[in-house]
């Protein structure tokens, strides 16, 4: 199977991304690395109970993969949605 095209759509913002899952990720009462924000997927795989381990994890299976990225995902979403209703209330 091809792995997934991790690209961005805007050049040159991955290390805002990766900075603000850390921010909010840290906001969830998380451990963060502030060197490497992406690293926190371990901590959550480790509360979920999926063996992720770095590098290589084609043994996953989709529904361990979104029990790591559901809720970082989920929260980053929920973050950006509050932070769009603050900016439109300020106008």
């Amino acid at each position: 199977m091809a792995r997934r095209n991790r690209q961005t759509l805007v050049p040159g913002v991955r290390n805002a991304l990766d900075s603000f899952k850390g921010q909010v990720m840290a906001k969830q009462g998380y451990k963060v690395d502030p060197q490497d924000p992406n690293s926190v997927k371990y901590e959550v795989a480790k509360e979920q109970g999926v063996s992720l381990k770095k590098g290589y994890n084609g043994n996953l299976s989709a529904e361990e993969a979104g029990k790591v990225g559901g809720p970082i995902g989920g929260n980053m979403v929920k973050e950006m949605i509050r932070m769009a209703q603050e900016q439109l209330g300020k106008k």
